[in-house]
């Protein structure tokens, strides 16, 4: 099984990285005495943050970003609260690459340091 799916296709697991991260949005913080006020909003909201491949081929990695072209995408990812997968509406963070090979028209052929971020868009997909 995959560790991430997009749009239902599934991701090679990174080899570096993803921190698996849950945020809790509140709708106050500390009064003057600093005690905590607010409560919770809404649910958690999850980030696949820092998933980086060390090397991958040209061709995997455009079709990696190609699934990002609508922005918005369906991700299935770890959930570390529940033990299990979420399903899940995100968007990409920053995508970078080092080409580090070259075919003879000049296109990469290879990348080093593949890294992108999943962001939660609030909405359970």
């Amino acid at each position: 099984m995959a560790v991430i799916t997009i749009n239902g296709k599934e991701f090679p697991a990174p080899d570096i990285g993803m921190n698996l991260l849950v945020a809790t949005n509140v709708s106050d913080g500390k009064n003057a005495s600093g005690e905590f006020i607010g409560q919770k909003v809404g649910r958690d909201q999850y980030k696949a943050d820092g998933l980086q491949w060390k090397f991958l081929d040209a061709a995997v990695w455009s079709a990696m970003l190609q699934e990002f072209a609508q922005f918005v995408v369906i991700a299935k990812i770890p959930d570390m609260v529940h033990n299990r997968f979420i399903t899940i509406r995100m968007y990409p963070g920053n995508r970078t690459a080092t080409p580090i090979e070259f075919a003879p028209d000049g296109l990469p052929t290879r990348y080093r340091d593949c890294k992108v971020n999943l962001i939660d868009c609030g909405v359970i997909a």
